[in-house]
Parts: C-alpha cells; sequence; structure tokens
C-alpha cells in the first residue's frame, strides 16, 4: 500500500498525551462527583457505578444513559470543566512533531467529548492536525451511544467515511478497541509510551490482533511498516 494511502486513526488519551499524569485523576473525581450528586450514590458506590460501567460498555456515560437516564450533554459538560487542567497537559515533543510528518490520512477517534478533545489538542499543540475528529457524540448507533470498542460503531463511521477497513490503522493504548478494530479488518498499533505511569501491565508477548507495538510516535513515523 501506498503510504500516502493510509489511514491512520489516532486515540487521544495515553496515546497522544500522557492522560495518566493527571487528567484521568481529575475526570475520574469529576465523574465520581456527577453520580453522587445526580444519582444520590455513596462516594464507594459512585465509583464501583463508574467503574463498572466504563469496563462494560467502554464509556461511563453509556451506561448512565442507558439504565439512569442521564442527559448525554449535561453530564460530559459538567464532568470536562476541569479548571486549570490544561497547563498539566503535555505530551512528546519528538512524538508531536513525528506524527506531523507521518504520511497519509490522519483522524482522531477517541471516547472523549469534543469540547475536551479540542481542547487537550490545542494544548499539546496539534489542533489542525487531523483532517476529522470521531468523538463521543458522534459514536451513536440507532440513537444509542456505542463508543469504543463497540463493532457496530466502528462499522458505521467506516461507511459514513468510505473508508476502506484495509486500509485503516488504529493506533491506540487500549488493547479491547483494537481487538474488535482488527476483528473487522483494520490494522492496530499499541501504544505503550504511558502505559507504566498508568500502572498497566505490559506483555511479553504481543497479542496475536495487535499489527504492531511501539514506545512512541516518532519511531512508527520512522518506521510505518505494518
Amino acid at each position: 500500500m501506498n503510504p500516502r494511502d493510509r489511514v491512520w486513526l489516532f486515540d487521544l488519551d495515553d496515546t497522544l498525551h500522557n492522560a495518566s499524569h493527571r487528567a484521568f485523576k481529575e475526570l475520574n473525581a469529576s465523574m465520581t462527583a456527577y453520580i453522587e450528586t445526580h444519582l444520590g450514590l455513596a462516594t464507594d458506590a459512585a465509583v464501583a457505578l463508574r467503574h463498572g460501567y466504563w469496563l462494560r460498555y467502554g464509556a461511563t456515560l453509556t451506561g448512565l444513559q442507558r439504565h439512569n437516564g442521564v442527559k448525554a450533554a449535561h453530564f460530559l459538560h459538567e464532568t470536562h470543566l476541569l479548571p486549570g487542567l490544561d497547563e498539566h497537559l503535555h505530551g512528546h515533543s519528538h512524538d508531536l512533531a513525528a506524527l506531523r510528518r507521518l504520511k497519509g490520512r490522519k483522524i482522531l477517534m477517541t471516547n472523549a467529548p469534543r469540547a475536551y478533545a479540542e481542547r487537550v489538542l490545542a494544548a499539546i499543540g496539534l489542533l489542525g492536525v487531523f483532517e476529522r475528529l470521531i468523538c463521543i457524540e458522534d459514536m451513536a448507533c440507532f440513537g444509542q451511544s456505542r463508543p469504543k470498542p463497540d463493532a457496530r460503531m466502528f462499522r458505521v463511521v467506516l461507511a459514513a467515511l468510505k473508508l476502506r477497513p484495509q486500509r485503516c490503522i488504529l493506533v491506540e493504548d487500549t488493547l479491547v478497541h483494537q481487538k474488535t478494530a482488527r476483528g473487522l479488518g483494520l490494522k492496530t498499533v499499541w501504544m505503550q509510551r504511558w502505559l507504566r505511569q498508568a500502572g498497566a501491565q505490559r506483555l511479553q508477548r504481543r497479542p496475536v490482533y495487535v499489527s504492531r507495538r511501539v514506545h512512541s510516535l516518532a519511531a512508527l513515523a520512522r518506521s510505518p511498516q505494518l
């Protein structure tokens, strides 16, 4: 495949920037506080519900919509205010420069809301690098939220953008998302730069559904073959 014909689908948090440094901690606390306030749960119960929905659906919001009648726009606005976060956001300068040089189309595909994604991209200097942002507001099928790793959402997005799966590469830190993508014919890259800080265990062997694992975007740009 000609490198210019590739379509790179990049995740955001812990793929393009170090979300585990601060963003995830603040987001988790904000979502827990929202659940406590609007569902009337104690902190421990709110944490368990938040985490349980994330494990089951790929996003806490999806569970809250389906089971608790929470309105997406209100939840996303309230939980992603995060005052003062921008000054603590950072990526890696060599990685960010390498991303700009990477040949092929670049699309952001994140379970985060659009306002947050734009805010992060602006803070780390990548606003305008991606031709399109696919955010959680765009991940719906038949009126229901279907964030990554939902296979139906992947199919709908690929069809809407007229993308052939064989031309697409998903770059992610989250393995379950890559497993779904690989099953649909996409190639996958496992980004591991910030996994240790996230508390994740590095696997000694590359899972069969991962086409390649890298420790930096610079390494991917130097050798983009899969």
